[in-house]
């Protein structure tokens, strides 16, 4: 791939149509551009008859978070990492939370700039054992993840993925080669919500799912925003749940997570803590061993047990990791059960610090 301006570079990923459009084979979304046209991510563009990143090695911010808050409760506890993002989304979700990010058609929201090799470097400089691509999601910036991932590799740094799984085969395949462990944003479980809430589509995302479960070996768990009156509904989360239960396993941690009103759902309440109890209750009764809530202080539903003898094995108070009981296999001390993730001999003690950086250009 070569670079035709310092942040704007060529993809792989499209083909031309017989109208003479170009259309974008990142997404499921297939945006069909003429030349000058942006695709509804904003950053991936039609010039010169060819589907470019104008996006490259520009980042809205950097910021040093728990890994907790990715979430991910099985990678590398109590560690820090290191967080960035680009601008834009390919999908219109009226809830986002980041959506002055995903959102943003102004080029001064990426104001910060990093080389793949910068960013590995500040990743080592401040002591994260990983770096996380956030905030937007990167499949709208393929390629630059990658370049990071690679570089960081190099480095000993290894490489997460926040994302909403709405990717195409082929370059799914490409990118999570590089990617250690990722959390998929499992938006609800019905077609009419992806596609009037989000402009999507559920089965690209559950095909992501299968894929990251049987042909990978990326770390993965998931989460689903409860949305008051949306996809908070006990019929939906029994389906939701005993499907990753069947397709999936017992053994891939679910987070479900409080909604609060933004961008253009401002009109609806706060997920009470009550219905991300009932949600957990349900999860585990259709088997899911690790069920989570976040965004609310619940010490229990945060809290990682044996799925064996029930001992609790990691206690987290928010961010902050208040017990550890696994040894230095990752196994519980109590039984010798082997928890699942991508554990350390020794948990990490970032707790909750978020520590926003800049780099030198």
């Amino acid at each position: 791939m070569l670079a035709t301006e310092q942040t704007i570079i060529s993809t792989r990923y499209w083909h031309t149509l017989d109208d003479g459009r170009v259309q974008c084979d990142m997404c499921p979304r297939a945006c069909k551009l003429k030349d000058g046209q942006r695709g509804l991510c904003f950053v991936r563009a039609c010039e010169k008859g060819e589907i470019v990143l104008t996006s490259y090695g520009r980042s809205s911010g950097f910021c040093v978070d728990p890994i907790e808050k990715k979430p991910l409760n099985h990678f590398l506890p109590g560690t820090p990492v290191l967080s960035f993002g680009t601008a834009g989304c390919n999908l219109a979700c009226k809830f986002c939370q980041n959506w002055d990010i995903s959102k943003s058609r102004d080029q001064d929201t990426l104001a910060d700039a990093a080389s793949p090799e910068a960013l590995a470097d500040a990743a080592v400089r401040l002591g994260c054992k990983s770096i996380a691509f956030t905030y937007n999601d990167p499949v709208v910036f393929h390629e630059y993840a990658i370049d990071v991932a690679k570089a960081c590799h190099q480095r000993g740094v290894k490489s997460v993925a926040v994302t909403a799984g709405y990717v195409c085969e082929e370059p799914r395949r490409e990118f999570y080669q590089y990617m250690d462990a990722a959390n998929i944003d499992l938006k609800a479980f019905t077609e009419k919500f992806y596609k009037y809430i989000t402009g999507g589509h559920l089965q690209p995302v559950l095909d992501t799912l299968i894929y990251l479960k049987h042909e990978t070996s990326v770390w993965f768990e998931i989460t689903t925003l409860l949305i008051p009156g949306e996809n908070d509904s006990d019929d939906e989360i029994d389906a939701m749940t005993q499907w990753i239960s069947d397709n999936l396993g017992a053994d891939v941690p679910l987070h479900f997570s409080a909604f609060h009103p933004d961008w253009k759902m401002l009109k609806h309440s706060n997920t009470p803590p009550a219905t991300l109890s009932k949600a957990r209750d349900i999860a585990r009764n259709n088997g899911l061993n690790f069920v989570y809530t976040g965004n609310v202080h619940d010490i229990k539903g945060g809290s990682t047990y044996c799925s064996h003898c029930g001992e609790l094995l990691i206690a987290r108070d928010w961010y902050v990791l208040k017990q550890w009981r696994l040894d230095a296999t990752g196994s519980c001390r109590q039984c010798g059960w082997q928890c699942p993730g991508v554990f350390e001999a020794e948990p990490g003690v970032w707790g909750a610090q978020r520590l926003p950086v800049r780099l030198a250009v």
